[in-house]
């Protein structure tokens, strides 16, 4: 019979090989001193100017982008932007860091907007000179500057407004604000540079002033805005040290209210859109 002793020892040889088990392992783990700031090499690794100089780096190399991933993030943007949201919670545990690392979203994203501004182009009837300087207008100040406008603005507000009072340690990236703004454009230009083009001058004619026309544009465009801001709120209450997020959401009253008055005034919105490129190009 096994004596006692012996018993116990087993059991602790078993206890530890299970837990050992069941940590989870990473390529780099941070080492933090006693009151839980990173050391002199870390703090250097895990700057913002060093994340930025990584993301650049890895942008001049197709081979280290994980495309199959960020086409997986488009697809799951649609159907379940929460899921998109926890891998973003997920690399923050592994490689402290809420931004992306990988470029290859942004290279898939410029290609989208190249394809759906040369779609515009011909519904439009522009040249080729045209189309290039819409192709630049969209892709320098509709996503870039807009973008670069919304980020800041948001990234400001979320840090002086939004943060909790215990976590003064934390603060919002300004690259995971832009990689918010960059994961809610993303089916906005779906919706209106893509889909909206095939009732444009086909399907229906929503540049025109017929109801059903500028019914189903000004529908469209609220689909969008709406993915928009609902995308915008999730990524900003998936991070924990964030407090009354939910006031992101409030934009959708004034939304409806827009809508509302567009399809009873006969605002519609696609055939301004249009117009304003023809403008832009002229």
């Amino acid at each position: 019979m096994m004596s006692w002793t012996s018993l116990q020892k087993d059991c602790c040889r078993r206890a530890n090989r299970s837990c050992s088990n069941m940590l989870p392992t990473t390529s780099y783990t941070p080492q933090s001193h006693g009151n839980g700031s990173l050391g002199s090499r870390d703090s250097v690794r895990h700057t913002a100017g060093a994340k930025r100089y990584k993301y650049l780096r890895r942008l001049l190399h197709f081979k280290q982008m994980d495309f199959d991933f960020a086409i997986w993030q488009m697809l799951y943007l649609f159907t379940s932007p929460q899921r998109v949201y926890r891998n973003f919670h997920y690399r923050k545990q592994t490689k402290d860091q809420w931004a992306r690392d990988d470029p290859a979203f942004l290279v898939l994203l410029s290609i989208w907007l190249c394809v759906s501004t040369i779609g515009f182009g011909l519904v439009l009837d522009m040249g080729f000179v045209e189309t290039l300087k819409l192709l630049l207008w969209v892709v320098f100040i509709d996503c870039i500057g807009v973008g670069l406008l919304i980020s800041t603005l948001m990234w400001v507000i979320t840090n002086k407004y939004l943060i909790k009072q215990p976590c003064k340690d934390y603060d919002v990236e300004w690259g995971y604000a832009f990689d918010v703004h960059l994961n809610a454009f993303y089916p906005l230009l779906v919706i209106l540079h893509f889909l909206q083009l095939f009732f444009i001058n086909h399907i229906v004619v929503i540049n025109s002033d017929w109801f059903v026309g500028y019914f189903v544009g000004n529908t469209m465009w609220l689909i969008a805005i709406g993915y928009y801001v609902y995308i915008t709120f999730l990524g900003y209450n998936a991070l924990p040290f964030l407090k009354n997020t939910v006031v992101l959401l409030y934009p959708f009253a004034l939304l409806g209210l827009i809508y509302v008055l567009s399809v009873c005034l006969g605002w519609n919105f696609t055939k301004g859109l249009c117009w304003f490129y023809k403008y832009r190009v002229q």
